[in-house]
C-alpha cells in the first residue's frame, strides 16, 4: 500500500477504538450499572488524568529511546487487554480503575500517531499541512463508524462496546510494526543540561511567551470539548422522560445524531490547510472558539422534536470548533518545534488539551452542574447548563485576539503564514 494508505487505516482504526465507547458509555453506566452520577464524573476524568502526563512521558521516550511506532503499537495491545477486562467488573471504584489504566494506555495514541503520520509523510518528501488534513479525515471517519456499529447493534447500554474497541485495539497494535520506521532523532542531541539529557527540552517552549498563551488556550478550550463528549448523548437520552419526545428518531438513535458532529469534522479537516494559510493560526483558533459558543447555545435551544433542526445544526457547528483548535493546533506545533523534541511537543500539545484541559472540563462542570443545575429529583436543566458553556467559551472569544499574535515560520520547503495579513 501507499504510505497515505497505510496512515488512512491507522487513523481510522485509531479513532473507531475510542469512538466504540466514549459517547456511549454514560448509557451503560446508567442504564445497564445503574450506577451514580458522582461517580460517572470520576470516570470521566480518566483521560484527563492520564493525559496530564503519559502523552509527554511517552514523547520523551520516543523522542530519546524507543522508535515512535513501536511504543504505539505496545500501547494499543495493552489498552486492548484493559477492554477486555473491563466487562466483567461489577464496582464502580474497580471500573474507574480499570478505565484510568485503559486511559494510561490509550491517551499518549493519540499523539503517537501524529508523530508517526508527520514523519512518514516527510521522509516521502510531502507536506504535511496538505497532505495530513485529508489522512487525518479517516480518523473521524472510522469514530463515526465505531458510533453506528455500536447503535445499530444495539450495544449502547451492554458491554459489547468494550469487546468492540478491544478487538480493533489488538489490531492495530499488531499493524503499527508495519508502519515506517519513526527513529528516536533526540537520542544523538549534544545537550549538556539535565534537561536536555532527559529529553524534556519540549517543556523550554513555555518560555517562549507567545507559546505558552497558545498552551494555555488549548487547554481552556480542551475543557470545552469535554463538556459535550460527557453530557451530549446524557442529554439527548433524558428526553426520554419526557412524552412528547420519547418516541422521536434522536432518542431512539442518539449515537446516531451525535455521530453528525463526527460526519462534519471529515469536512471541516479539509478546510484546514486553505483557513491556515488564508488567516493564521490566531484567526483559526478565534473562529473554533466562536464555534464553540454556538454548539452549546444551539444545544441549548433545541430539543428531539421541532428543535431538531438546532441539535443538527450544533453537531455540524461542533466540525469547525474540533477541527480549527485540534487539528491546526498539532500543524502549528509541529511548524515550530525541533525534529529531536517532534515526540515531546506533541505530547505537550496532548496534555494540555487532554490532561489539564479534561480535568478541568470534567471536574468544573460536575462541581457547577451538581450546585446549580440539579433539580432535587436529580433532573438538570439543561438550558441553563449549556448557556452557561456558552458563555464560558465566549469569554475566551473576546480574551483571545487580544494576547496571542502569530508567527512565520516554514512547513516543508513552504512557507506558512501564520498570522493574519496586514
Amino acid at each position: 500500500m501507499g504510505i497515505k494508505l497505510r496512515l488512512i487505516f491507522m487513523n481510522f482504526l485509531q479513532y473507531f477504538i475510542w469512538g466504540a465507547w466514549l459517547i456511549t458509555i454514560g448509557v451503560y453506566w446508567f442504564q445497564h450499572k445503574h450506577w451514580s452520577s458522582t461517580d460517572f464524573g470520576a470516570i470521566f476524568s480518566t483521560m484527563g488524568i492520564a493525559s496530564v502526563f503519559m502523552p509527554a512521558l511517552t514523547g520523551i521516550i520516543v523522542d530519546r529511546f524507543v522508535p515512535a511506532q513501536k511504543m504505539y503499537g505496545f500501547m494499543h495491545l495493552l489498552g486492548g487487554c484493559t477492554l477486555l477486562m473491563i466487562p466483567s467488573i461489577d464496582n464502580p471504584v474497580i471500573f474507574f480503575w480499570a478505565l484510568l489504566v485503559n486511559m494510561i494506555f490509550y491517551m499518549p495514541t493519540i499523539s503517537l500517531s501524529i508523530t508517526v503520520a508527520y514523519n512518514a509523510l516527510k521522509k516521502e518528501k510531502l507536506d504535511v499541512v496538505k497532505d495530513y488534513p485529508p489522512i487525518r479525515i479517516w480518523g473521524t471517519i472510522g469514530f463515526i463508524a465505531a458510533l453506528w456499529v455500536v447503535s445499530l447493534t444495539h450495544s449502547e447500554a451492554s458491554a459489547n462496546q468494550f469487546y468492540i474497541a478491544s478487538g480493533t485495539s489488538f489490531l492495530l497494535g499488531i499493524y503499527a510494526f508495519t508502519l515506517p520506521d519513526c527513529p528516536p532523532l533526540g537520542k544523538h542531541t549534544k545537550g549538556k543540561s539535565f534537561v536536555e539529557a532527559l529529553g524534556l527540552n519540549a517543556f523550554k517552549l513555555f518560555k517562549d511567551k507567545n507559546l505558552a498563551i497558545f498552551f494555555l488556550f488549548a487547554m481552556l478550550l480542551g475543557a470545552a470539548l469535554q463538556l459535550t463528549n460527557a453530557y451530549g448523548d446524557t442529554y439527548i437520552h433524558d428526553f426520554a422522560g419526557v412524552t412528547a419526545y420519547k418516541d422521536t428518531i434522536a432518542v431512539k438513535y442518539p449515537a446516531i445524531i451525535m455521530s453528525i458532529s463526527q460526519i462534519s469534522e471529515t469536512l471541516f479537516i479539509l478546510a484546514i490547510p486553505f483557513f491556515l494559510k488564508r488567516f493564521g493560526i490566531k484567526y483559526v483558533m478565534l473562529i473554533s472558539m466562536v464555534a464553540w459558543v454556538l454548539r452549546f447555545g444551539l444545544l441549548g435551544l433545541g430539543n428531539p422534536d421541532d428543535g431538531l433542526w438546532m441539535i443538527i445544526l450544533s453537531c455540524i457547528i461542533y466540525g469547525m470548533a474540533f477541527d480549527f483548535f485540534n487539528i491546526s493546533g498539532s500543524l502549528f506545533i509541529e511548524t515550530q518545534t525541533d525534529p529531536g523534541i517532534r515526540g515531546s511537543a506533541q505530547g505537550l500539545f496532548m496534555m494540555m488539551v487532554n490532561g489539564f484541559g479534561a480535568l478541568l472540563g470534567s471536574y468544573g462542570s460536575g462541581i457547577l452542574i451538581d450546585k446549580f443545575f440539579t433539580h432535587p429529583d436529580g433532573s438538570k436543566e439543561w438550558f441553563g447548563i449549556w448557556m452557561t458553556f456558552a458563555a464560558y467559551a465566549l469569554i475566551l472569544a473576546l480574551v483571545f485576539p487580544f494576547i496571542f499574535k502569530g508567527t512565520k515560520l516554514k512547513a516543508n520547503s513552504e512557507e506558512v503564514l501564520l498570522k493574519a495579513p496586514h
